[in-house]
């Protein structure tokens, strides 16, 4: 099916709207020092974390240079609010510039959002897209952020603490210092020692940058110029066919771009999608040039709660790409009304998806029941694949592999244990259970006591020698006990 002409909205989309990008500086470095406007923190905490970086060269090679591809749009967002430029460098502390960063609290993308926060500023957070991660939308949502927590303390150095521990928190420690008399400044507030670090740590990274040579720290040299622009989609458009239209990888595409994380970006919301400007104006070249399909995915409403098998089937495609597409995890259901994306079909029928589906799309899970049975079967001698498994027991390759975290082509090796679950008994396992019953009972039958006779002969008078026939025999019971018997 041939795409659609480029439309006008997209045609004004692809055109520079940056109004003045002539450089003020040699580098982003100079500007960025030239509006450093919080107050220095003289604090043997952020001396040690300065230290902390001199140690690791590498590390800091890699967080500025990482930091290239977005560093400029974020000191010119902070300068646009009249904010200090210190606040351009804290996703170096929160995520080392990484907008695919993850904690162990949930926390996600260059200024580490939390789902909850995330929706407070309205970060999306759905089935297609995560602006949490987000160049363009985390930035603007963290700087309302630090703009609000600013106005609530007046000071920056308390905001900065109330960004990593939480403003009510921070209220609770202040209050506490008032109450008794104390201080409220940021060393003085009574706080866990991840937020005791905070600014220390943002202080350590504003004196390298100050003085780089002083810790004998060399700073990439990134231009005091836009690295990307970005461009407004109106129709779905798959992630590689995108990529490849700009004359990009796919992994440099998705470094500018990780809010989608699914293989298509759907045009519904009208979602703006980041380039460098060179591959911007190939893409709307290449666009407008293109004739095949945009998207080779659309999605799917599930009407009834059934497995990944099932649906699978159903739709007649594979059971792994209905997994990975939506990451599915390990035995779930896919509950009714929830949304899959899945393969579109080659007639080329589906359309693309809804406003309605791509702002609101849900996918929900429910436990599986109980998979029946569990059977761990030990590996004959000359080893079994994980599909042979899956045959014999009548059960799907993927779920063999998943259950025993290893792929549809695995090979079990020999006297590996490998686990199933089977809803019913295979006949295979008939003769060995029955066989294994009888080992157990005769293994927990009571033993019978029996005494155990000992006949030997025993001489008990000297006399009784000249008579060989008449001797004695000792009974020898369980107990040790000895009992004569005379001999009949």
């Amino acid at each position: 099916m041939a795409s659609a002409p480029i439309t006008p909205t997209e045609q004004t989309a692809l055109q520079d709207d940056t109004k003045d990008i002539t450089p003020q500086y040699t580098n982003i470095w100079q500007r960025i020092r030239a509006g450093f406007a919080i107050p220095e923190m003289d604090s043997p905490l952020a001396e040690q974390a300065a230290q902390w970086y001199v140690t690791r060269p590498d590390y800091v090679a890699r967080m500025t240079e990482r930091a290239r591809k977005y560093l400029y749009y974020t000191v010119q967002e902070v300068q646009k609010r009249g904010m200090p430029t210190e606040l351009a460098l804290l996703p170096f502390i929160e995520s080392a510039y990484n907008p695919d960063a993850r904690s162990v609290a949930h926390a996600v993308g260059m200024w580490q959002f939390i789902p909850s926060t995330g929706k407070h500023y309205n970060l999306k957070q759905n089935m297609f897209q995560d602006d949490r991660r987000s160049v363009l939308a985390s930035t603007n949502a963290a700087l309302d952020y630090l703009q609000n927590l600013y106005n609530m303390f007046g000071n920056w150095q308390i905001a900065l603490a109330a960004y990593n521990w939480g403003e009510g928190s921070v209220q609770r420690a202040i209050a506490y210092n008032k109450a008794h008399n104390l201080p409220v400044d940021y060393q003085d507030l009574r706080m866990p020692n991840e937020t005791r670090n905070y600014y220390p740590k943002l202080q350590a990274v504003k004196d390298i940058i100050s003085d780089p040579q002083k810790y004998g720290i060399t700073l990439p040299d990134i231009p005091d110029h836009p690295y990307f622009k970005a461009v407004t989609i109106t129709r779905d458009i798959d992630v590689t066919l995108a990529a490849k239209l700009a004359d990009m990888t796919v992994a440099e595409f998705r470094s500018l771009n990780p809010a989608y994380t699914k293989p298509v970006i759907l045009g519904a919301t009208n979602p703006r999608i980041l380039m460098p400007y060179d591959n911007a104006t190939h893409f709307a070249q290449a666009l407008q040039a293109y004739n095949g399909p945009l998207s080779t995915w659309t999605a799917y409403a599930v009407k009834s709660t059934q497995s990944p098998m099932q649906l699978a089937h159903t739709l007649d495609i594979s059971e792994a790409v209905l997994r990975d597409t939506n990451d599915i995890p390990v035995r779930q259901l896919i509950k009714a009304g929830s949304t899959v994306l899945i393969p579109k079909a080659e007639d080329g029928s589906n359309k693309n998806v809804s406003a309605a589906i791509a702002e609101n799309a849900v996918l929900a899970f429910a436990p599986e029941a109980p998979p029946g049975r569990r059977m761990v079967l030990k590996v004959g001698k000359y080893g079994d694949s994980v599909q042979g498994v899956a045959h014999r027991y009548h059960l799907s390759p993927l779920q063999v592999a998943q259950w025993n975290r290893t792929s549809e082509r695995g090979i079990f090796r020999k006297g590996q244990f490998v686990t199933i679950y089977v809803t019913h008994t295979p006949r295979i396992f008939v003769a060995e259970r029955k066989a294994e019953q009888r080992r157990v009972v005769a293994e927990r039958k009571p033993q019978v006591k029996r005494r155990t006779i000992v006949r030997k002969p025993t001489k008990v008078a000297e006399r009784q020698r000249s008579n060989p026939k008449d001797l004695h025999y000792s009974v020898q019971t369980r107990d040790k006990r000895l009992i004569d018997v005379a001999q009949q």
